[in-house]
């Protein structure tokens, strides 16, 4: 008979007998669980264009990228909270599967109003995959040795950002656009193989929890009102026009509803007591404005390296390596130091000076910058930046109860992908009302229609690398905020000295 993953009482908690072979045979299946994830939303960006073609279809692009994510990050905690009551594995089971149906369904949507619905699908199950995966290592390595571990994910996302873009042009070109979904049926049901027998064996920590759907179903309503007020102000309505003021004030009313969810509700989307944790809470928005910034840099540089620099496409994916590969350098350094040194915050409080002031180059000077020095510049942003991953990360699960991990593990990556749909809104807003952009058909021909109405395009852009700043500044000042607690050396004591707290 095969061993069950039965519950273990969180005022009790047990190391987990498992190998390392066992270990290592979970971390392959969270990280292939991690790829679903981290691959869809890379590997559609050169695709979305003959989608658009094919499916007759321009105006609603964007929205394949959006509801995406904000079905990903409306239920992030929700996953959390879920594995917390029932344990990791039936969760993450959950998430693959509804993961590869979405894919399927999208695989097969004749129209653009169905792929935006079944990307919303796709969503709600990969919104639990990179949570639950960091969860799951947190339920199986002690923290002062977690660091590592956060370097291979740090390594799967540098591997999607490169593979994604080039795999989605291919399949889309060579052979259809279904086939950025079909894909994942075979890495689904590999990871589902792999973690179905082994994840039983993992210890549980079980705290009922009740599901907040009210309070996920206020926060989505708020974030798309907002959203659609950003991206259609100043292009398809004035900034002071009727609905642009409607979107605005509905999404106010929708945050207050959701506030007062907070406060009210008996277990909340977004639990007060986490959030009261300061290193919880200053560690969250640390990643949030950090890891914002980095999405919303690695989507509008092809638009600056292909409107501004006049290189191909193809060209501008090449562009974008070091600004990839660097955050792996990064987490690489910082994760090996938490398990070396005591003041684990030092190197992450250096790397993300040096990244304001890379991009502040960026911004003031980078007109006369030649393209080699640009790329040097973008490894330094993503190397600084990736010093910040892993330490927020393992700070947070440092400071919590092993029944808390996962609501806390999922708050912080709610708060990430919330504050990169925000931050890519805002670059977007910049980029597109300063442009004129209206006039355009396509991100190609915004240089054409930006010189037409006698904009100076560089300096839009370097208006949005001013925003990376001030992005990179926020992530610099909560991390500074941060508590640097000691990180335990086994989960047992970490699991003691957190609920002592």
């Amino acid at each position: 008979m095969e061993p069950m993953d039965r519950p273990v009482s969180p005022s009790r908690p047990q190391a987990p007998a498992l190998t390392q072979r066992e270990i290592r045979t979970i971390i392959v299946g969270i990280m292939l669980a991690l790829l679903l994830a981290a691959l869809d939303q890379t590997i559609i960006a050169t695709a979305l264009p003959t989608i658009g073609r094919e499916l007759g279809d321009l105006e609603h692009l964007p929205w394949i990228v959006t509801v995406y994510l904000l079905a990903a990050t409306a239920v992030t905690p929700l996953y959390g909270k879920f594995s917390d009551s029932h344990g990791r594995r039936v969760t993450l089971l959950i998430g693959i599967v509804v993961f590869i149906l979405g894919s399927i369904a999208c695989a097969l949507a004749p129209t653009m109003i169905v792929l935006i619905l079944a990307r919303g699908v796709q969503g709600l199950g990969g919104g639990g995959l990179i949570a639950l995966s960091q969860t799951i290592v947190a339920d199986l390595v002690p923290p002062k040795e977690r660091g590592r571990y956060q370097v291979y994910f740090a390594s799967v996302f540098m591997t999607s950002s490169l593979l994604g873009p080039v795999l989605g042009g291919f399949f889309a070109e060579h052979l259809h656009w279904s086939v950025i979904f079909w894909i994942n049926l075979p890495l689904g049901l590999i990871a589902l193989l792999i973690t179905f027998h082994t994840l039983k064996k993992l210890p549980r920590f079980d705290r009922p929890h009740r599901l907040d759907l009210l309070g996920a179903f206020l926060l989505v309503s708020a974030t798309v009102s907002l959203l659609l007020a950003l991206s259609w102000g100043g292009l398809r309505y004035p900034w002071s026009s009727l609905p642009i003021l409607g979107l605005v004030a509905a999404s106010l009313v929708l945050w207050c509803l959701f506030a007062l969810r907070m406060r009210l509700a008996p277990e909340p989307l977004i639990p007060a007591g986490v959030l009261h944790n300061p290193v919880v809470r200053t560690g969250t928005l640390a990643a949030c404005f950090g890891m914002g910034t980095y999405i919303g840099l690695t989507i509008y540089l092809p638009v600056y390296f292909e409107a501004v620099r006049g290189i191909s496409a193809s060209s501008s994916g090449l562009a974008l390596i070091p600004l990839m590969a660097g955050t792996v350098v990064g987490a690489t350094l910082s994760g090996r130091a938490m398990a070396k040194v005591t003041h684990y915050k030092r190197l992450p409080v250096v790397g993300l000076l040096v990244a304001m002031a890379a991009t502040a180059i960026l911004a003031f000077f980078g007109d006369s910058l030649s393209f080699p020095e640009i790329e040097v510049i973008l490894a330094v942003i993503s190397i600084g930046l990736g010093t910040l991953l892993p330490v927020s990360t393992v700070a947070i699960q440092n400071a919590v109860a092993p029944h808390e991990l996962g609501t806390a593990t999922g708050t912080a990556n709610f708060f990430r992908s919330l504050g990169g749909a925000f931050i890519v809104a805002i670059f977007g807003a910049i980029v597109l009302s300063g442009t004129g952009f209206g006039g355009a058909t396509s991100f190609e021909s915004l240089s054409e229609v930006a010189a037409q109405s006698g904009v100076d395009l560089a300096g839009v852009f370097s208006h949005v690398f001013m925003a990376a700043v001030l992005g990179f500044a926020l992530a610099f000042v909560f991390l500074l905020a941060m508590e640097e607690r000691p990180l335990r050396g086994s989960a047992v004591k970490a699991a003691g000295a957190a609920m002592a707290d």
